[in-house]
């Protein structure tokens, strides 16, 4: 399928960092902790599990993302009559802090950095993205952290503080992310309307929400015009 081109040229190309830009592989971790406590053809649903309890527990004010990671594991595991681990916050965090980029990011984003103002806005603390963000080998034009919010995505707030940051107005952004939840659908309800999916597997497609599905940077540097 052909790639559109945009109609206009954003101020921002904006995006969320773990899961899109940096790897997030965070089931083998959980497969660890768990050991043989799940049955292993109910394991595909204990992973979707957990995922929909992390992003439940983020829903409220922000606290630090370790113990969102312990929270969210906790619940799952009482859910499913599972021991959990109280470490396995520090062990999940330890692995965010580790992981490198997608090996289809450093190319094409520091080429996207060359010729737009670059922004993240992550569902982390500053101190995982000092350890992420150079990592991926681009000039960044602003980090933008929940801890810097006070709020995770999808709350709005996460979102009104980067655009109160940058002094900025949703038609100002290209917003790529690979989670609909957490970026996409509450982007589109607050007016964004230039969103990209880069379709890492992560969330189902889905329709309503006026975004643009590619399956790689390099895709989106051909909508930009690179």
């Amino acid at each position: 399928m052909a790639i559109p081109s945009l109609q206009f040229r954003p101020k921002y190309v904006s995006f969320d960092c773990y899961g899109t830009l940096i790897e997030f592989p965070i089931t083998p971790i959980t497969r660890e902790l768990v050991g043989d406590q799940v049955p292993a053809e109910q394991w595909d649903q204990f992973v979707r599990e957990f995922r929909g309890y992390r992003y439940d527990q983020v829903r409220g004010e922000y606290y630090p993302y370790e113990q969102v990671l312990q929270d969210s594991f906790e619940r799952v595991c009482r859910k499913w009559g599972v021991k959990a681990a109280s470490d396995a916050g520090k062990r999940f965090a330890d692995g965010v802090r580790s992981w490198g980029p997608h090996a289809d990011v450093p190319e094409p984003l520091k080429k996207m950095g060359e010729n737009y103002k670059l922004v993240i806005l992550s569902n982390a603390d500053d101190s995982f993205l000092a350890e992420s963000v150079p990592k991926l080998g681009a000039d960044f034009h602003a980090v933008f952290t929940a801890e810097q919010a006070g709020f995770y995505k999808p709350r709005y707030a996460a979102f009104e503080y980067m655009l109160d940051q940058l002094d900025a107005s949703p038609e100002d952004f290209v917003h790529v992310a690979s989670h609909t939840r957490y970026d996409h659908m509450p982007m589109h309800d607050m007016g964004f309307r230039n969103l990209v999916l880069l379709d890492r597997g992560y969330d189902p497609v889905t329709h309503g929400y006026d975004y643009v599905t590619v399956k790689s940077l390099d895709d989106l540097n051909t909508m930009l015009g690179i």
